[in-house]
């Protein structure tokens, strides 16, 4: 199994995660397959392999230690077949030096075209992103504007209404004013008219009072206490 690691993965959308999730698996299967291809061609191979191991030596000296020919034969046969098989079994794990590296370079060139496929990915989700926010930042500053304007245009509208009831008010006022200062010299004209009239009956009194206390003297009649105080 191929593990590499990539630091600090930036997120992405579902579409682009699932073009990331099948470029990995058909690397990994890509890889799988060669490693098996290697190692069906190392076991067929490993068939034709000539042992150089010298059977005759053993088989005398088996017959030197008290072996029969046909018992030093079958001894040396069945080892021979034990090393085989075991070296098929080393030989199914294990690659050529030329297999090896023709597998790393269709490997890396596999991780190659991934990571390029991902700084594509990258680079086009990186540039929606901006061009959305690019659309946010517009969105917001015409807002912001538009609230600007409001604002401005409440408080223009207020202003001018607080004026015009200031002008309303003082009008009122200085009509109230004018109308208390009617009020005043209608008073003092009143007061005045019967100011005048007072004195009229009462220089009017006094004559009619002076012409009678001349007639009564001139008749010789006494004055009565209320007609003295009348005159006084």
């Amino acid at each position: 199994m191929l593990l590499f690691t990539i630091k600090h993965p930036p997120v992405y959308h579902p579409p682009v995660l699932n073009r990331i999730v099948l470029s990995i698996l058909e690397l990994s299967v890509c890889a799988g397959s060669l490693h098996l291809k290697s190692k069906r061609r190392d076991f067929t191979s490993s068939r034709s392999r000539t042992l150089y191991f010298d059977t005759h030596a053993l088989v005398c000296l088996l017959e030197e230690n008290g072996f029969t020919t046909q018992q030093a034969e079958i001894i040396v046969s069945a080892l021979v077949k034990i090393m085989e098989a075991n070296m098929d079994i080393v030989y199914k794990d294990m690659v050529t030096k030329m297999q090896q590296e023709i597998t790393l370079q269709e490997v890396m060139s596999q991780i190659a075209n991934v990571k390029k496929d991902m700084i594509i990915l990258e680079k086009s989700e990186f540039s929606a992103l901006r061009s959305e926010n690019e659309k946010m930042k517009l969105e917001l500053h015409r807002l912001k504007q538009q609230v600007m304007d409001e604002v401005i245009k409440v408080r223009t509208d207020t202003k001018l209404d607080f004026n015009l009831e200031k002008s309303r008010v003082k009008e009122l006022h200085a009509q109230q004013d004018r109308a208390i200062t009617q009020t005043d010299r209608k008073i003092d004209t009143e007061v005045a008219g019967l100011k005048t009239m007072l004195e009229s009956h009462k220089l009017d009194n006094i004559k009619y009072l002076a012409a009678r206390k001349s007639c009564c003297l001139m008749k010789h009649c006494d004055w009565d206490a209320d007609s003295l105080s009348l005159l006084e």
